[in-house]
């Protein structure tokens, strides 16, 4: 049977932050960010787990109120100069199991009025990372191709994140896929409208947008070596 998770309220609730973010303000409608965005959203990552186990087993859906797959709300102001206390929007991130001990890639929901997005994919990883993946595409060119080219993932997701100016020390300039092997994000985002994620179907719609991204994880994760 179908749930519905998200509701217009969470929506009203981060717009209405957006324009009050001060602790004060939050420590006022504490109770209303509960209901209308943490709590459904834990129950979303609980009830997540099972599809998510179905796409691979080594990634997590952690329902934890505390360091699990929901981010916190608090932003970090401590090397920024916007020192707003929190963030507009609310993420859940589910984690490849080995995320803590290296760079592994991961699937995520981003919540946002008007901004909302799901992406794939690994951010920014460190130099030698990023390496061994632009290296793995260079060697398993087909394999990378036919995943940008299957219409499941084409359709849905598009490449992001930022480039080098120039191409990578090794890499041929005149390489067909130079503006991949350029990439210092090897991420995938999906746009999605405030009315798709508020259905009773957003979860089976979510998870299908998943398993259309699950190439492009298995790709990298075979990449940076580890399992899928």
């Amino acid at each position: 049977m179908s749930q519905r998770y998200f509701t217009p309220e969470l929506f009203r609730f981060l717009g209405d932050l957006a324009e009050n973010n001060d602790r004060v303000w939050f420590q006022e409608h504490k109770k209303r960010y509960e209901q209308s965005v943490k709590e459904p959203a834990l129950d979303f990552i609980e009830d997540f787990r099972p599809h998510l186990e179905a796409i691979s087993p080594h990634f997590e859906a952690n329902a934890r109120a505390n360091g699990g797959s929901l981010f916190r709300i608090n932003r970090d102001t401590r090397f920024g100069k916007d020192k707003t206390p929190y963030k507009n929007n609310t993420g859940l991130h589910f984690r490849h199991e080995m995320a803590k001990d290296a760079h592994a890639p991961g699937f995520y929901l981003h919540l946002q009025p008007r901004q909302s997005f799901m992406g794939v994919g690994l951010w920014r990883p460190e130099t030698k990372v990023a390496y061994q993946i632009r290296e793995h595409i260079s060697e398993h060119r087909d394999e990378w191709t036919a995943i940008m080219s299957d219409p499941a993932f084409a359709n849905s997701f598009s490449l992001g994140g930022e480039a080098l100016a120039r191409p990578p020390k090794g890499f041929d300039k005149e390489d067909p896929l130079i503006e991949d092997l350029k990439r210092k994000d090897f991420i995938a985002t999906a746009q999605l409208k405030q009315g798709e994620i508020t259905k009773a179907s957003f979860m089976d719609d979510f998870a299908a947008q998943c398993r259309a991204g699950a190439p492009f994880i298995r790709f990298l994760c075979d990449a940076v070596g580890v399992a899928f």
